[in-house]
């Protein structure tokens, strides 16, 4: 077989094979590891650009790990929407690789290197599997890497929030093996393309049992995006991490977002039942509140490294506003504005650790001290990221938003979902003006903190930035192909025939 032939299982090996070559090089050689990590990235970049190319089109790529056909062996599936994620945690991975070695982040403990790779390696397995019990495997390693993230640097605010994340994922873990448990039993199956076909074979006397698997599934994505009501771990997690580190966890919650795009409609679609389309009594409400929680938090946030966090919380609320409605058109936008929203994420962690360095003992504090270098480029950048993160023109997420507002107007319940969106919106515009204006407007007297020794710091900002913006003038071709992954997620039929079309034959 040629390379092109293993190109979907690449993002899952490259990183697996950098994490422990990195491991022995970096004691030495930390230049080497540094190479390596950023070598893995760019080639993670490449392997998600072809995948996403040849997606386009149409085709889904299965690939059978050791030609054992689908679904008694481990199947990775790449189509439109897989490709997307691989390119956007390509992307993240090299802004928070380039801001965590460019400030020394990574210099804080002898593992950083290690644990990214295997944190990229978890994402991207969870974006590419097509079976339910490695979508849990991949979630763990995910887990593992990043509670070992989460506590990088150290500190007495690292350990206890890593230790309620600890928790509260423990938690999540046990219930998705039940779950599972629970779907095995009543289908036979774990791969989601064979599962989706049996479903609707579930006698009508297990049918609530299969629709508890469902909700206990759907409740552990739910945990996993940070929905409210449980939503309360991330804020502090978050706030509490390694700016680059907290930079590469906006991503996490969007693979809480993503397993249910995934699983729901291949699942517990049409067919399934009593179990069809499980989250959706409670999915639309814990959004909606979920949005106001997230941009309350904004409003009321003490530094600005809180705020960026709850920030995440209020776009994970917006993106599953346009979920809810499960149609190509809310799916579309929901997959536009989470590529603009994990970007955004990104960039405000980044910006406040610009702002902190800057100002010596006040750190990231939303409250005035004294004038410091470079106010004037850092306040620029935290307004286009608060300009991003509350969706205001002219950056992507004024387009994801419109774009939101606009499919859901086709809903029932869309008053409602205007109504949070729009008045989300204002209240973010209030909360970070509030803190911006503290933050680099006002001064107290006092002495000046000393200026920083380079302005390296401002690239990884930067380029996350300059990202949004490419994503606003590519708002066309990048809004065409969310929709057309969306689409492509509703048609469970079309991902059956590529998973399974070689075992019914």
């Amino acid at each position: 077989m040629s390379l092109a032939a293993h190109l979907p299982i690449l993002p899952i090996a490259i990183p697996a094979l950098a994490a422990p070559i990195a491991l022995l090089a970096m004691r030495r050689r930390r230049g080497l590891a540094v190479g390596i990590g950023f070598a893995s990235c760019f080639a993670l970049l490449a392997c998600g650009l072809v995948l996403m190319a040849g997606a386009s089109g149409g085709p889904i790529r299965s690939y059978a790990l050791g030609e054992w056909p689908a679904p008694f062996g481990i199947v990775v599936v790449a189509d439109r929407l897989a490709a997307l994620m691989l390119v956007l945690t390509a992307v993240l991975s090299l802004v928070a690789l380039t801001h965590a070695v460019v400030t020394g982040a990574d210099r804080k403990g002898w593992h950083f290197h290690p644990l990214f790779h295997f944190q990229l390696m978890g994402l991207n397995g969870a974006f590419l599997t097509g079976d339910l019990f490695n979508l849990f495997v991949f979630f763990e390693v995910l887990l593992i890497a990043s509670y070992g993230l989460m506590l990088h640097g150290q500190g007495p605010a690292r350990l206890k929030a890593g230790v309620q994340y600890v928790v509260v994922n423990l938690v999540g873990s046990a219930l998705f093996l039940i779950a599972l448990g629970m779907l095995y039993a009543l289908t036979g199956t774990l791969n989601m393309a064979d599962m989706g076909a049996r479903v609707a074979a579930v006698p009508a006397a297990d049918q609530g049992l299969l629709r508890i698997a469902g909700l206990l599934l759907a409740s552990v994505f739910a945990l996993k995006a940070a929905l409210a009501p449980l939503h309360l771990w991330l804020a502090r997690t978050y706030a509490a991490a390694t700016p680059a580190v907290a930079a590469l966890f906006a991503i996490l919650t969007k693979v809480g977002v993503y397993a249910l795009i995934r699983v729901v409609p291949q699942v517990f679609g049409e067919a399934a039942g009593a179990a069809a389309w499980v989250p959706d009594p409670w999915l639309l409400p814990a959004a909606l509140a979920s949005a106001c929680v997230g941009f309350a938090g904004v409003f009321v946030a003490r530094d600005l490294s809180e705020q960026a966090a709850y920030a995440v919380i209020g776009s994970t609320g917006t993106l599953l506003i346009a979920v809810a409605g499960w149609s190509a058109a809310s799916l579309g936008a929901a997959l536009y504005y989470l590529v603009h929203s994990t970007l955004a994420g990104a960039a405000l962690f980044l910006v406040a650790d610009v702002a902190a360095r800057r100002r010596g003992s006040w750190g990231d504090a939303a409250h005035p001290g004294p004038d410091f270098a470079g106010r004037g480029v850092a306040a620029l950048m935290f307004m286009a990221a608060a300009i991003a993160a509350t969706g205001l023109p002219p950056l992507s997420g004024f387009i994801g938003k419109l774009l939101i507002l606009k499919a859901v107007a086709e809903l029932p319940d869309w008053g409602w979902a205007w109504s949070v969106i729009l008045g989300t919106t204002f209240l973010g515009v209030v909360g970070f003006a509030r803190t911006g204006s503290a933050v680099f407007w006002k001064s107290v007297e006092g002495e000046a903190p000393p200026a920083p020794p380079s302005r390296r710091d401002l690239l990884a900002p930067a380029l996350a930035l300059a990202l949004l913006a490419a994503l606003s003038a590519g708002a066309g071709p990048a809004s065409a192909y969310a929709g057309a992954a969306a689409a492509q997620v509703l048609d469970p039929a079309a991902s059956a025939r590529a998973v399974l079309g070689e075992a019914r034959r």
